[in-house]
């Protein structure tokens, strides 16, 4: 357990902002890059393949392919050089830690898509009931 000191601090640091995302889901990471005097948003996307920590220290690791190899990236959850996380489709997945897929090319390292509840308890993208005859 922490002491209360430290718990205040990182209180301080913590983003609200940030969507709730699950392994298995594919996401659209901004970092931000500063390149000599400008800075400008550079977007990272990917499967999310593991999540650690606690609240406070979370961090986050996803996967993409670019040119036929693998890339991943570790962000803490709280990253100032994180602008933003756009989820992108979410993916059903059954285990804490996708690092099988790193061994899997082409199609073989897609997941099923799950469908999850919105803020209005339709699932996203249902069509409203058709009326019956």
């Amino acid at each position: 357990m922490k002491q209360a000191g430290i718990q205040r601090i990182e209180a301080a640091y913590l983003v609200k902002d940030r969507p709730d995302f699950r392994i298995g889901d594919t996401v659209d990471v901004g970092v931000r890059i500063m390149e000599g005097d400008k800075e400008r948003i550079q977007v990272f996307g990917g499967i999310v393949i593991a999540r650690r920590g606690r609240p406070g220290t979370e961090t986050f690791t996803v996967r993409r392919i670019v040119a036929g190899e693998g890339v991943e990236r570790c962000w803490p959850l709280n990253a100032p050089s994180v602008s933003f996380i756009r989820v992108v489709r979410s993916g059903r997945s059954r285990r804490a830690k996708l690092m099988y897929l790193r061994e899997r090319v082409g199609k073989a390292t897609r997941l099923a898509e799950e469908r999850r509840e919105t803020g209005e308890g339709a699932p996203q993208g249902a069509a409203a009931p058709a009326a019956e005859a």
